[in-house]
């Protein structure tokens, strides 16, 4: 059983969850009552307002939109199962203020700060991959910071469900990522898929196959707790 660093036992939050195995439709009156002492997880959608991130091969459809949809999933996902959770980002905007030199630093820098104000206990970070050499590759990849025993925990439990959705079998990576260093818990980022990929974006950019992977990455997180 995971205990985190506050020393907050996950055990009901975990029970709660499984007993929701098969739905996860709580009604709003219980969604609401989250209390303060609930397990905080952090759910950053990548790039945002002028940085669009990679786009589509084909349809040229931003990441950006692409990581929002999904967080906003993951973000019913745990608020059903009884998590706090907060988003670094809630629109189709960038964290940065004015669209002017800098912008990309102050973005992370604001993404560091609403981490650290909500002292989470997990923190996801989601994004699309590409590689336009190979248009062939497809599939998530999970990445973890280097030293952090429980964020490799982490991601490879989460890399284990998207393997299982994709029919791959990939192992979780060390990243040198800015947002995995903000916050002394648990932390990965996730590259959902290849937008590189004509049926993997096609796929991407459906609202089933974005929940699929909310799910997958979902149980992945309990999975880490179990």
């Amino acid at each position: 059983m995971f205990v985190c660093r506050r020393g907050t036992l996950f055990a009901l939050a975990l029970s709660l969850v499984l007993l929701l195995s098969c739905s996860f439709a709580l009604s709003a009156a219980s969604a609401a009552a989250v209390p303060a002492n609930a397990p905080c997880i952090v759910l950053d959608a990548g790039h945002g307002g002028v940085d669009p991130g990679v786009v589509g091969r084909t349809t040229g459809e931003k990441e950006s939109d692409v990581n929002l949809k999904i967080v906003q999933k993951l973000q019913k996902l745990f608020s059903d199962a009884g998590f706090r959770v907060v988003l670094t980002r809630k629109n189709a905007g960038g964290l940065y203020g004015l669209p002017t030199k800098g912008y990309k630093r102050r973005d992370m820098e604001e993404r560091r700060r609403i981490i650290r104000e909500a002292e989470p206990d997990f923190v996801l970070s989601i994004h699309q991959n590409t590689f336009p050499s190979d248009p062939s590759r497809r599939g998530g990849q999970v990445f973890f910071r280097a030293g952090s025993a429980a964020g490799e925990a982490l991601a490879v439990s989460i890399q284990a469900r998207l393997n299982a959705l994709g029919g791959r079998s990939v192992s979780a990576l060390k990243g040198d990522f800015f947002l995995l260093g903000c916050a002394d818990c648990p932390s990965a980022l996730v590259e959902c898929g290849f937008l590189s990929n004509a049926e993997e974006e096609r796929l991407l950019l459906t609202d089933e196959y974005q929940g699929k992977i909310a799910r997958a990455v979902f149980e992945g997180v309990l999975s880490f707790l179990s």
